[in-house]
């Protein structure tokens, strides 16, 4: 008797939020999912929950075929822990890996409420970093912006002057007050990615034929850390 394909098994780590989680799925079927701490501060903290969650699903760590990872944007340190993470253990395991941008997660986990989808997060200073996206029946949410680093109030009216406007994203924690009367906000458990959204964007985007590179893999940074800034900016080195 000829066997089927053999069902992908993914370990997803997501960290961008606050807390992050990390998840198993065989295929689209999420299997396991845990919480991290709230501020992980080396990748060796997300190693016994990563223990525990396999243990929790009777994997061994070569078992995993692909790992899945949010690569922000997101707070520099936690967006570096997940990615150097997921890098470290594909490459002790010989699984794949894969990086997802942050927003393209929150998308992808974000029913259609509008015409278009603007997906924010806190880039400090008052402004925020964005990413719109527009839907299509084949494919749902598809990137149709990338501004980057915009003033929240005049890029949602420049979003309304094409259509209906939807808004999720871990900005609205800060930012839910300044937006727009007439933008959708999506539910508040949509606000922040999930590991088990991780998995199953993975998922999709792997049967699709899209692979990432261990060697290559690396964060999503919109601006530099205050630290990069501090040694380039006198007036932040001398204040």
């Amino acid at each position: 008797m000829t066997r089927g394909p053999q069902p992908v098994n993914i370990l997803a780590i997501e960290t961008t939020a606050v807390p992050g989680s990390v998840a198993v799925a065989s295929d689209q079927t999420i299997l396991g999912e845990l919480r991290l701490p709230e501020f992980p501060r080396a990748a060796a903290s997300l190693a016994p929950i990563l223990r525990d969650l396999l243990q929790m699903v009777d994997w061994s760590p070569r078992d995993v075929d692909l790992v899945s990872v949010t690569v922000g944007p997101g707070q520099f340190t936690s967006v570096r822990i997940g990615v150097v993470t997921a890098k470290t253990f594909a490459y002790a395991v010989g699984a794949e890996v894969l990086g997802l941008n942050t927003f393209d997660v929150l998308a992808w986990q974000t029913p259609r409420i509008a015409e278009y989808l603007a997906v924010i997060g806190d880039a400090q200073r008052g402004q925020i970093v964005a990413r719109a996206y527009t839907w299509t029946d084949d494919r749902g949410w598809v990137l149709w912006e990338d501004p980057g680093v915009v003033d929240l109030r005049e890029w949602l009216e420049a979003l309304l002057q094409r259509g209906s406007v939807a808004v999720t994203g871990p900005g609205l924690h800060r930012f839910a007050q300044s937006v727009n009367p007439a933008v959708t906000v999506a539910q508040r458990e949509l606000w922040d990615p999930t590991a088990a959204s991780v998995a199953q964007l993975a998922y999709q985007r792997y049967s699709a034929g899209e692979r990432g590179d261990v060697w290559t893999l690396k964060p999503i940074y919109y601006r530099p850390s205050y630290a990069e800034e501090k040694r380039t900016s006198p007036r932040l080195a001398n204040p």
